[in-house]
C-alpha cells in the first residue's frame, strides 16, 4: 500500500474514533504507565495487514515499540502471535480498535480469498475482485485480495473503461459506445464490454473490446464464449457465481472470474489485542 496514503487514511480513521481526546486511557493511565500487548490470532485465517500495525501507532509519535511477527499472506493458527507492543498503556489503547477493525476485514477478506482460489483449483482462470468495496476502504481491501492470491479489477472508474447494460443501453449499442470512447482516449486506455448474448459477443468483437465480460452465464456458456473469442482479447466471467459453483467454472478456460463477495460478503477474522 501507498505510504502516505495510508497515513492519512489511518490518520481520518484515529480522528473519528478519537476525537479530541481517549478519556477511559488517557484518565486511568495518562502518558507514564508503561506496558506489553499483543495481537493474536483467535482463529485460523489468512492475516494481511502488517503495515496497519505499524503505520497506525507511528502516528501517535510515542516511544511505542512495535514487532511484527507476521507477513502479510501468510497463514495463520489460533493463538499465533501477529505483532507484539511495548510503550504508554494509553497509546497502545487508544490504538487499537481502528487497527484491529482494518485487520480483521482485511484477514476475513484475504481468507475468504485464499479459499476461492483453491476451490477454483485452476492453472489458468485467475480470480479478481470489483467496485463493490467499502466506501472510504477499497484500498485496504483490495490490497488483501491480492494478500489472498487474487488479482485486482480496475480500482475506479478512472483507471480502465467498462461498458455496462446501461452504457449499452442508452449508447445504442455496443458498437457506439465503444467508438465514443475511442475517439475520446488514448491507447492506454483498456476498454472492457460486458455482454450476455452471443450476438452481443460478435458485437464487441468487432468493436475491437481489449476485454469482455461474460454477466451471468453458465459455465457452459462461459466456455462456449470463450471458444468463441479471439486469443487476443482478455476473457472475463462475473455474476450469479459464488464458492458454492466456483469449481464448475474450472474447465471454461475464462482467463479471470471477478467476484464481488470477496469484499461484501467476508466474514472478519477474529483478532485481538490482550495484556501480555
Amino acid at each position: 500500500m501507498h505510504t502516505i496514503k495510508l497515513k492519512k487514511k489511518l490518520e481520518e480513521f484515529f480522528l473519528e474514533d478519537l476525537g479530541e481526546i481517549d478519556v477511559s486511557s488517557q484518565t486511568i493511565f495518562g502518558q507514564e504507565t508503561k506496558g506489553e500487548a499483543v495481537i493474536i490470532a483467535k482463529e485460523d485465517g489468512v492475516f494481511s495487514g502488517a503495515d496497519i500495525i505499524q503505520a497506525g501507532y507511528s502516528l501517535f509519535q510515542s516511544d511505542l515499540e512495535v514487532r511484527v511477527r507476521k507477513q502479510d499472506g501468510i497463514e495463520l493458527r489460533k493463538g499465533d502471535i501477529i505483532a507484539e507492543i511495548t510503550g504508554p498503556v494509553s497509546v497502545i489503547l487508544s490504538g487499537e480498535r481502528v487497527i484491529l477493525n482494518l485487520l480483521q476485514r482485511m484477514s476475513g477478506i484475504a481468507t475468504l480469498t485464499k479459499k476461492s482460489v483453491q476451490v477454483l483449483k485452476s492453472n489458468h482462470t485467475r480470480i479478481c475482485d470489483t467496485r463493490k468495496t467499502s466506501p472510504g476502504l477499497r484500498m485496504f481491501e483490495k490490497y488483501a485480495v491480492r494478500c489472498g492470491g487474487g488479482f485486482n479489477h480496475r480500482f475506479g472508474l478512472y483507471d480502465g473503461v467498462m461498458i455496462k447494460d446501461n452504457h449499452i443501453a442508452f449508447a445504442g449499442s455496443i458498437l457506439n459506445a465503444v467508438k465514443k470512447v475511442k475517439d475520446q482516449t488514448g491507447h492506454m486506455v483498456k476498454i472492457e464490454v460486458e455482454i450476455e448474448t452471443e450476438d452481443q459477443l460478435f458485437e464487441a468483437i468487432k468493436a475491437g473490446a481489449d476485454v469482455i465480460m461474460f454477466d451471468n452465464r453458465t459455465p457452459e456458456e462461459v466456455a462456449k464464449f470463450v471458444e468463441l473469442t479471439p486469443k487476443s482479447i482478455i476473457t472475463e466471467a462475473s455474476g450469479g457465481i459464488g464458492l458454492h459453483n466456483l469449481a464448475d467454472y474450472r474447465e471454461t478456460n475464462v482467463d479471470y472470474i471477478s467476484l464481488g463477495m470477496l469484499t461484501h460478503s467476508y466474514q472478519s477474522l477474529d483478532i485481538s489485542l490482550n495484556v501480555k
